[in-house]
């Protein structure tokens, strides 16, 4: 007992430097970002589109279904600021409740995908041996297939709904994430604070919880809001083929899909819905490689 004591002093001063370089890079990743335009530029665009999903719909001029009789592909004007549909109905409106959607799906994909990807890449990285093999094996194979073909797989056999949509997204993302986890847990299991803890006696547990993990937050920050990005996308592009959100309900790859077929009398009910996806897509990107210079020290500069 009293060598594990002494054991668990001597490692006071590693735990507390790494509690001080944590609490550092988190203050100063702030301003860091201030000083990035293109993140500074990727901030305002989500955040305005995602204030637009938090109370957008209580500030539209119509709903989201709201029908005009005798309205029917009217142009932009005072009324209808973006125009109207192939049934007339107000193009901003379904904008903006459609907004709630794209962000909603982009969340819980990106958690779920960031869930099972960690979890796995963790054990992956931290155990390594049979139990690494299994899991990068069982990744490779989901690498094999197109992302959005091994969605639409995955939507034929769950059933078309927004849920499984989400469900869908979020399992093709993991192994993405799950190569990011594994290979900075690689890197960061042979540091001397991780091999101070297993001195003391600390479980793998604990070891991947608290020492590990805290450590392997900066790509997981920008391959998160990266992978926000092409959940987006990948939304939109499933509901351009009729599948996830059931009509009425709009979404921005609905709207696209469903004025398709009258783009050369109407092209605005189609031009603003992908202006949206393309900012939100482009937003997200900016973000991301904001992110990723201001986490690096070789790109800081």
């Amino acid at each position: 007992m009293a060598n594990a004591s002494a054991s668990a002093k001597s490692t006071s001063p590693f735990l507390a430097t790494e509690q001080v370089q944590r609490v550092s890079k988190r203050a100063g990743l702030l301003s860091m970002l201030v000083h990035q335009k293109l993140a500074l530029t990727g901030i305002t665009i989500v955040s305005f589109f995602m204030l637009v999903a938090i109370v957008g719909p209580f500030l539209a001029p119509h709903g989201a279904t709201e029908q005009f009789a005798g309205q029917q592909l009217q142009g932009p004007s005072a009324e209808f600021r973006f125009g109207t549909d192939e049934f007339g109905r107000d193009v901003l409106s379904r904008l903006i409740y459609g907004a709630r959607i794209s962000f909603q799906v982009g969340v819980i994909a990106v958690g779920l995908s960031a869930l099972i990807g960690i979890a796995l890449g963790l054990l992956a990285g931290y155990f390594g041996g049979w139990i690494d093999n299994v899991i990068t094996l069982f990744m490779d194979v989901l690498f094999a297939f197109p992302t959005i073909l091994l969605a639409i797989a995955i939507m034929t056999a769950l059933g078309n709904s927004i849920t499984n949509v989400m469900i869908a997204i979020g399992l093709v993302n993991a192994p993405s994430f799950m190569r990011v986890v594994r290979g900075s847990v690689l890197t960061v299991r042979k540091s001397t604070f991780v091999e101070s803890a297993v001195v003391v006696g600390a479980t793998p547990r604990v070891i991947m919880g608290r020492h590990i993990f805290p450590n392997i937050t900066a790509p997981l920050i920008v391959h998160g809001s990266l992978n926000f990005a092409f959940a987006v996308l990948a939304e939109a592009s499933l509901a351009f083929l009729g599948l996830g959100n059931k009509p009425p309900a709009p979404s921005w790859g609905s709207m696209v899909s469903s004025s398709y077929s009258v783009l050369q009398l109407a092209p605005w009910a189609a031009i603003f819905p992908g202006v949206a996806i393309a900012l939100t897509v482009l937003g997200f990107n900016l973000l991301g490689d904001g992110l990723r210079d201001a986490l690096d020290p070789k790109l800081r500069h």
